[in-house]
C-alpha cells in the first residue's frame, strides 16, 4: 500500500477585476471587487460558491474561494478537512494513504495492517519479536506456557488442543514414560506389548543393536536380535544341529525328552520319513517310524 500526497490546487483563480467585467451569473458590475476565474468565466464570490465551488468530502459543505482547498481523485476537501480517519491528526501537508475510500496517516495505516496478537490482542508492529504457528502469531514475550505460564517464545513447545505447552510441562502432563530409562518420551517412541520404549532403549541386550522395526525374540522379559539369539539363546536342533530360531522354514519345533527338531528335520534314522505330527517310535536317542521299529 503506497503513501500519496494531494494535488495541487484547483483550476480557478481569484483575484481583484480592475477591468470593466460582470459576473457571469449574477450580472453584478466586478470592477473593484473580487472575483473568481474558472473555466475562462469570470464571478463573484458569492456566485462562484453557490454554482461553482467544490462540496468537502468530510463537512459536506462548499469549498469557499477563500478557503484552502486539498484534491485527490477527484475528490475534495477543506485543508482543515483533510484529517486521518482513525487519529484525526491533519494531512494536508503530510503523506498519507488511501484505503476503502478513507483517507488515514502512515501511522494508523500501520496498525490497521498489522496482524494482532493472540495473547495481548495488540498489533505487532516491525521490528518486534514474534512466534507465528498455524497462521496465528504472538508477541514472543506474549506466547506462554498454558500450564506453567512460562514465556515459551521461540523454544520448543507442544501443542493440545488450544492450549501449548512448555518440553517441562508436556512430559509432566501428557508424555509417556520409556518402561527401560522412565523417562519421558517426546517424540519417535515405539510400544510393545502395549508398554512404551525410546528407539534407543529398545535393543538386543547382548550387542545393543537397536530392535524396531527389525525381527527379534524375547526370552523372559530379554530382546535379543535374529544373530544373538541364534548364537546364544536358541536351542540347537537334534538332527540339523543348527539353531531352532522360530524365524521362516522350520518355524514349527517338536520337542520330546529335552530335545528339540526343526519339524523338516525330525524324521525317521531309517527310512527318513518325517514323522512331524505323526506317531514315532524313540528308540537309543533315535527316532524310528513304527514300522522301521519293529526290524530293529
Amino acid at each position: 500500500m503506497a503513501s500519496h500526497r494531494h494535488s495541487g490546487p484547483s483550476s480557478y483563480k481569484v483575484g481583484t477585476m480592475t477591468e470593466k467585467f460582470d459576473c457571469h451569473y449574477c450580472r453584478d458590475n466586478l470592477q473593484g471587487k473580487k472575483y473568481v476565474q474558472k473555466d475562462g468565466h469570470h464571478c463573484c464570490l458569492k456566485c462562484f460558491d453557490k454554482f461553482c465551488a467544490n462540496t468537502c468530502v468530510d463537512c459536506r459543505k462548499p469549498i469557499g474561494a477563500d478557503s484552502k482547498e486539498v484534491h485527490y481523485k477527484n475528490r475534495y476537501w477543506h485543508d482543515t478537512c483533510f484529517r486521518c480517519a482513525k487519529c484525526l491528526h491533519p494531512l494536508a501537508n503530510e503523506t498519507f494513504v488511501a484505503k476503502d475510500n478513507k483517507i488515514f496517516c502512515n501511522k494508523c495505516t500501520t496498525r490497521e495492517d498489522n496482524p494482532k496478537c493472540k495473547g495481548c490482542f495488540k498489533p505487532i508492529v516491525a521490528g518486534d519479536q514474534n512466534v507465528e504457528y498455524k497462521k496465528t502469531v504472538w508477541h514472543k514475550d506474549c506466547f506462554t506456557c498454558s500450564n506453567c505460564k512460562q514465556v515459551i517464545g521461540t523454544g520448543s513447545f507442544f501443542p493440545k488442543g488450544e492450549d501449548f505447552y512448555c518440553v517441562t510441562c508436556h512430559e509432566t502432563k501428557f508424555a509417556k514414560h520409556c518402561v527401560k530409562c522412565n523417562k519421558a518420551i517426546t517424540s519417535g517412541g515405539i510400544t510393545y506389548q502395549d508398554q512404551p520404549w525410546h528407539a534407543e532403549c529398545f535393543v538386543c541386550v547382548t550387542c545393543s543393536k537397536k530392535l524396531a522395526g527389525q525381527r527379534f525374540t524375547a526370552v523372559e522379559d530379554q530382546y535379543y536380535c535374529v544373530d544373538c539369539y541364534k548364537n546364544f539363546v536358541a536351542k540347537k536342533c537334534a538332527g540339523c544341529k543348527n539353531p531352532i530360531t522360530g524365524f521362516g522354514k522350520g518355524s514349527s519345533v517338536v520337542a520330546y525328552e529335552g530335545q528339540s527338531w526343526h519339524d523338516y528335520c525330525f524324521h525317521c534314522k531309517k527310512c527318513s520319513m518325517n514323522l512331524a505330527n505323526k506317531r514315532f517310535v524313540f528308540h537309543q536317542e533315535q527316532v524310528y517310524c513304527p514300522d522301521c521299529a519293529k526290524k530293529l
